[in-house]
């Protein structure tokens, strides 16, 4: 069990740094339009400080770090592109940096150590994250005028985008051969473990035969079906050998490190359901895994034309009309996103009080429940009309001209989508755990929030009072 960990706020008013203290403390004039000395004192760190305090319900052990300094690091990281080492080190030479992770006055030592970031992506978990970003969207100054909706009368459509995406996880592309032979390998060095630590015989592996026969294997150009079908035989009879040998080790009294546990029972999972299709000639099983290492990860099947199935978490996402993003649902696991848009409506009315005018989605949310739901509310639901098209030369060319407004407006959610991957670390997930994973895309989204609509909202309502001033 670690050391029990408690929260001391340092400002029990959760105020802003002072800009002018913090230039007289490093010696240096910084510059006051600079992106991150903005953008910390826009951002609603009293609401995120409060919210992270009820983390902590004990009064006795360690005093953790303070939200900011956890939160703006993680922002930094996620906004920047940044490994663990790469951001202490930017930190520690950075004043704008440290002024935007609270730091009291500029120092040259680093305020934390690399390996805690860890320990704080465990800690800042998607749901904090899914309430930070809340609070981020709640915070936006009222009376703003930026938006990509239709305004009707002077007054903008209250408007919902719904859709999801896969944020890809850094594995290898999973092949069945591939699988079993990294499965093959990694009981090798289990075997060879136990053997080594009890100064046992090594029993016989065939694994010089067995790697000989995956090469062989995967230097061909285009195996055929039986080919491939003949090296999965092969190697799963080289797996159910090893797992044979580790299994009479145990019944002996025998005992494996800890650190091989988790992989070992994945390789079981893995072996049966390999030989499951085997067997019965399919490719499809319930929980399939495709990598040992993150056996979390599950195939998404998109039916795009470039990327068929994707191998990652499930983001299903919505934007209202002034392009704040909010989460829906986050999942390893594959799910259909169409029974979700009556939640993700009930979701907009709780934030907004009423329902939107409008809601633009894609075909497969277009389900009889959700159209008449959409029609028992008020809201309508793009896409074409139920029923026979209209006869009037005018209704269709009006209908025609409604559907084209909703595609131009619908593709908002697209770009958020292409900006959050490109820009903001969602476009591949490289973390290794599934929580901290989990954490990494969630942040992907308040950092796309942060510096897309939150600031173009912020600098809409600054730039308004100053001309009424």
């Amino acid at each position: 069990m670690g050391a029990k960990i408690v929260y001391k706020s340092t400002d029990s008013e959760h105020q802003q740094l002072s800009f002018f203290q913090f230039n007289a403390s490093c010696g240096m004039q910084l510059d006051s339009q600079n992106e991150w000395i903005k953008d910390a004192n826009r951002l609603p760190w009293k609401v995120w400080e409060i919210s992270y305090a009820s983390m902590f319900p004990g009064i006795k052990g360690c005093v953790a770090k303070p939200c900011r300094m956890v939160l703006g690091s993680l922002i930094i990281q996620q906004r920047m592109g940044f490994s663990d080492r790469d951001l202490v080190k930017q930190i520690q030479e950075n004043p704008y940096y440290q002024y935007f992770i609270g730091v009291e006055s500029f120092q040259h030592t680093p305020p934390f150590v690399p390996t805690i970031l860890v320990e704080w992506r465990k800690r800042i978990d998607v749901s904090f994250i899914i309430r930070a970003n809340d609070a981020l969207c709640d915070a936006i100054p009222k009376g703003r005028k930026k938006s990509f909706g239709l305004k009707s009368r002077g007054t903008l459509i209250a408007t919902q985008v719904c859709d999801a995406t896969v944020a890809p996880q850094n594995i290898r592309f999973p092949q069945d051969t591939s699988l079993l032979n990294e499965a093959r390998t990694k009981l090798e060095k289990m075997i060879d473990w136990i053997c080594s630590e009890y100064g046992l015989q090594k029993p016989r592996t065939y694994r010089k035969v067995a790697h000989k026969e995956y090469l062989a294997y995967a230097k061909s150009k285009k195996p055929s079906v039986d080919r491939i079908r003949l090296t999965i035989r092969q190697q799963l009879g080289y797996v159910h050998r090893d797992l044979k040998y580790i299994d009479t080790f145990f019944q002996n009294g025998y005992e494996l490190d800890r650190k091989y546990h988790d992989d070992l029972e994945t390789i079981r999972k893995v072996y049966e359901q390999q030989k499951y299709m085997l067997e019965n000639k399919t490719h499809k099983v319930a929980d399939r895994i495709v990598s040992i290492s993150q056996p979390y990860v599950r195939p998404i099947v998109r039916g795009k034309v470039n990327k068929p199935t994707e191998f990652g978490a499930k983001l299903h996402l919505s934007i209202d009309e002034w392009g704040f993003a909010r989460i829906e649902y986050l999942s390893f696991d594959a799910y259909n996103e169409g029974p979700m848009l009556i939640q993700a409506l009930e979701a907009y009315k709780y934030h907004h009080g009423c329902y939107p005018t409008r809601v633009l989605v894609d075909q497969i949310y277009r389900t009889r429940l959700n159209i008449a739901f959409c029609q028992k509310n008020g809201i309508r639901i793009s896409g074409p009309r139920l029923g026979r098209p209209a006869k009037k030369d005018e209704t269709r060319k009006k209908d025609a001209k409604t559907a084209a407004q909703d595609n131009a407006d619908r593709i908002q959610i697209e770009r958020y989508f292409s900006t959050a991957k490109r820009r903001n670390g969602m476009g591949l997930i490289t973390k290794k755990r599934e929580d901290t994973s989990l954490t990494t895309i969630a942040l992907s989204i308040l950092v796309t929030n942060i510096f897309g609509s939150f600031k173009l909202a912020v600098e809409d309502a600054e730039t308004d009072s100053s001309t009424t001033a």
